[in-house]
């Protein structure tokens, strides 16, 4: 984990927004994505793996990232934030529009190591994800669920919603067999997530 901290320590920038996947640069970079429900927190999490607090922009409109944009981190690792799902605040074509985006993203990289699929903790798993889930076992591409918000429950009430989230999930072809459980709030669960970002990315020691 200090290994990781020290990467993540390093300069991490944004790189850009991609509205189609012909703008996404080279594959020449291991990446990782974060995907999930609008609102779920993806913006507070990079920015607690980077330490960077205004890194990804923070919104509370849901369904605020309609491309995907990029980040690299220590000049050797890129993270991609995919367009959130669910009740984005706009009209339905739209919402396809972008969310069609981010399945054409699993199909357009072949250095993609990773996605982490962030599910509310208060929440868990509900009907909306399971499209999402869909889409990353077709795309075959190793995904992981990361719990977010986990400091608005009490410490066995997120293990109780991990436990259950990892069952749920245990039949599924391209699922990680590890709950991630996070606090951008607190911290909780960050040194762990980069540690197994740079081993999903192949930057890690294992």
């Amino acid at each position: 984990m200090e290994a990781a901290r020290v990467s993540f320590a390093r300069p991490a920038s944004f790189l850009l927004g991609c509205a189609h996947v012909e703008q996404l640069p080279p594959p020449d970079l291991p990446e990782v994505a974060f995907a999930g429900r609008s609102n779920v927190g993806k913006s507070s999490l990079l920015n607690a793996l980077t330490g960077q607090h205004e890194l990804a922009r923070v919104s509370n409109a849901p369904g605020r990232t309609r491309e995907v944009n990029l980040f690299l981190v220590d000049e050797r690792l890129r993270l991609a934030d995919l367009p959130g799902y669910g009740f984005a605040r706009v009209s339905r074509s739209e919402a396809k529009k972008f969310q069609n985006l981010g399945r054409a993203y699993l199909r357009a990289r072949p250095n993609l190591k990773r996605v982490y699929l962030l599910i509310d903790a208060r929440h868990g798993l509900k009907d909306v994800d399971g499209e999402a889930l869909d889409a990353l076992d077709l795309s075959a591409v190793s995904y992981q669920v990361v719990l977010t918000k986990a400091d608005k429950l009490k410490p066995a009430e997120a293990q109780a919603r991990a436990e259950e989230t990892l069952k749920k999930i245990s039949r599924r072809p391209a699922a990680f067999p590890r709950v991630a459980v996070t606090s951008s709030a607190k911290g909780g669960g960050i040194p762990e997530l980069r540690a197994e970002v740079l081993l999903a990315a192949g930057l890690g020691e294992g």
